[in-house]
């Protein structure tokens, strides 16, 4: 299965009491390996249990923005570059990030002037759909985005980006982030100016995306699983015994009973 066609992601698993690192099969929808931190040698011990041509095999990695999974990965895996895609939510909780520090430091400058023009507005910004919108939401909305906030600037940058994933080749997106990477460090807006560095050295493999477009989605499903089956057990005092729960739940295991021949002398 996962030796012939392995789109694998080092992931954080979370519950409320518990942090995994998951190795999940985005093809089978599956979890192949979890270990109880972040740490690369977490990841090695997956690793370790390939062969070189099982290596050599795995086609994509989705993966956090997270130094050690880079470096795990390049380091076991064959021509790893190319490989491997930052996922795309990953660097949209960034990009928002970013956004909800522009807009706190304004806010608490409004605040001092007795302004409050952000006050009550903050999900307004993050929604990217309008058509449920009331007459009165739309209406505050257009005038915030024409407006000179800075946290205008901000949202404006945070949807701009978001195009970046719909273009089909690595030298379009190439092209398209130099803009948008101009505009963003002539904002004098320090998260957004930050975070656009940050993008620019992770670039690479996140132009990526086009040629595997996988993201970490399937990990978020089986992460749901994984709390389903917290709840369900109402809680686990072993850590080992959770994991092999999930495993047991999400490993993709064939317990179809098998036909035995009865053979006679």
């Amino acid at each position: 299965m996962h030796h012939f066609r392995p789109e694998t992601r080092a992931s954080e698993a979370s519950t409320k009491s518990d942090q995994l690192q998951m190795v999940v099969d985005l093809d089978e929808q599956t979890v192949l390996h979890d270990a109880n931190d972040r740490a690369a040698e977490s990841l090695d011990a997956y690793f370790a249990g390939l062969t070189l041509d099982e290596r050599t095999a795995i086609e994509a990695i989705a993966m956090d923005m997270w130094e050690p999974y880079r470096l795990a990965v390049q380091a076991h895996v064959p021509n790893a570059g190319p490989k491997i895609v930052f996922d795309r939510f990953h660097v949209m909780r960034h990009v928002l990030e970013a956004m909800n520090q522009v807009r706190r430091k304004e806010q608490k400058a409004l605040k001092k002037r007795g302004a409050q023009r952000l006050t009550g507005a903050k999900f307004l910004w993050l929604m990217t759909r309008v058509g449920k919108w009331t007459a009165v939401q739309r209406r505050a909305f257009r005038a915030l985005c024409v407006s000179t906030l800075r946290y205008a600037s901000a949202w404006a940058l945070k949807e701009a980006i978001r195009r970046l994933w719909e273009l089909r080749s690595i030298a379009k997106g190439r092209v398209f982030f130099a803009w948008w990477y101009g505009w963003a460090m002539r904002s004098r807006l320090a998260p957004t100016r930050y975070l656009a560095q940050t993008l620019r050295w992770h670039l690479e493999n996140i132009l990526t995306y086009p040629t595997h477009r996988i993201t970490n989605a399937v990990t978020e499903g089986l992460n749901a699983t994984i709390q389903w089956i917290k709840y369900a057990s109402r809680g686990f005092r072993d850590r080992e015994r959770f994991k092999l729960a999930i495993s047991f739940h999400c490993g993709g295991l064939d317990l179809e009973p098998r036909a035995e021949k009865i053979l006679s002398a």
